[in-house]
């Protein structure tokens, strides 16, 4: 099982500009687009659960992630780009059996989102943690909402280490944190 713990903070394209000045260092590009399932009731969003199968430059991910404790979620991941061929694989990595039950009367593609990430690993103390930039468009419903975050993705080590590292950035370049993750924002704008 992964164990996902991030801070996200909201941004603008000249704060992610910044920081990406300020933490130089060799940062890769991917281009990601992201389609986000649940069955047509609605079953997997009551549970919380996300469902989605995004494309990262050329590579596709399909992702199971499920709440867990202390701001953590599990999450799993199989190389598909067929989500109903990942959700047997999903189910059986994560010991999520209601999941296949769920998904037999189909899944629809809710909403999705597609940006540009440009994402360096950093160190701090001994905790090793992702710093991501994203900029793009989250859309549901038929409509579309630009955003720029920055993300902080812990690797290997310390919550805190990641938790100070946050609050830094957050007095350095004013962020404020991003409660809603972009599958949530992007489902919101389909439910407006």
């Amino acid at each position: 099982m992964g164990l996902e713990y991030e801070l996200k903070y909201r941004a603008t394209p000249e704060i992610l500009q910044a920081v990406g000045r300020d933490f130089p260092g060799e940062y890769a590009v991917k281009q990601m687009r992201t389609a986000y399932y649940d069955t047509p009731g609605a079953e997997l969003s009551a549970r919380h659960w996300t469902l989605r199968c995004r494309r990262e430059n050329d590579v596709y991910v399909c992702t199971l992630k499920l709440p867990a404790d202390s701001g953590a979620r599990g999450e799993w991941e199989t190389r598909c780009e067929d989500i109903a061929r990942a959700v047997p694989v999903l189910a059986a990595e994560s010991g999520c059996d209601e999941l296949e039950a769920l998904t037999r009367q189909g899944l629809v593609n809710t909403c999705g989102a597609e940006f540009v990430r440009r994402c360096r690993v950093l160190t701090v103390g001994k905790t090793t943690l992702e710093l991501a930039l994203d900029q793009g468009i989250l859309s549901g419903g038929g409509k579309t909402l630009d955003f720029a975050e920055l993300e902080l993705e812990l690797l290997e080590g310390s919550r805190e280490d990641v938790a100070r590292l946050g609050k830094l950035l957050e007095a350095s370049y004013g962020l404020d944190p991003e409660k809603k993750s972009k599958f949530a924002r992007a489902k919101a704008l389909r439910e407006e």
